[in-house]
């Protein structure tokens, strides 16, 4: 087990990406990739992700749930970018997560209706499951694809081959 890692040492494939705003982006850095259809998210947790007994936060968790459920409704989808204000998350917390290990979060987007999203989601650590989270966004305000909007592109974070 990884006791402690550099922040931006992340698997083969992942590309680092900027989502949400100042508070989301201060709690990275995050990566990014694509394998099949679904964008893999992911984080090494460092000093600053734990809790005392050195096993990383459930709010980081939480947080890092938000964030991957609802970047998975934005790029799963063939929607138009969204702001997507969290109507309703939950979380179920499985195992935790030591200082040093890779979290990874991949998503299933469960449906999309005219106002909503709903999203369904596993988080594992070192590929061990820790998280079970699920989802409910609203559709709010269309958001721009400009750098100010700290967009994922599929070019930051390139599908991995499924050959």
């Amino acid at each position: 087990m990884i006791q402690s890692a550099k922040e931006n040492d992340a698997p083969e494939g992942f590309n680092p990406v900027t989502i949400g705003g100042i508070y989301a982006t201060r709690s990275g850095p995050l990566f990014a990739r694509w394998t099949g259809e679904h964008m893999l998210l992911g984080f090494r947790v460092q000093p600053y992700h734990v809790n005392p007994a050195n096993q990383c936060h459930g709010g980081m968790l939480a947080l890092f749930a938000d964030m991957f459920l609802s970047t998975a409704a934005l790029y799963q989808t063939d929607m138009a970018r969204h702001f997507l204000p969290t109507i309703s998350l939950q979380t179920d917390f499985l195992a935790p997560a030591p200082l040093g290990a890779w979290i990874e979060g991949k998503a299933d987007v469960l449906r999309k209706t005219h106002s909503l999203v709903f999203v369904q989601g596993l988080v594992c650590a070192d590929g061990l499951p820790i998280l079970r989270a699920s989802a409910v966004f609203k559709l709010g305000a269309l958001i721009s694809d400009d750098a100010e909007n700290q967009t994922i592109s599929r070019e930051s974070a390139p599908r991995a081959s499924t050959a």
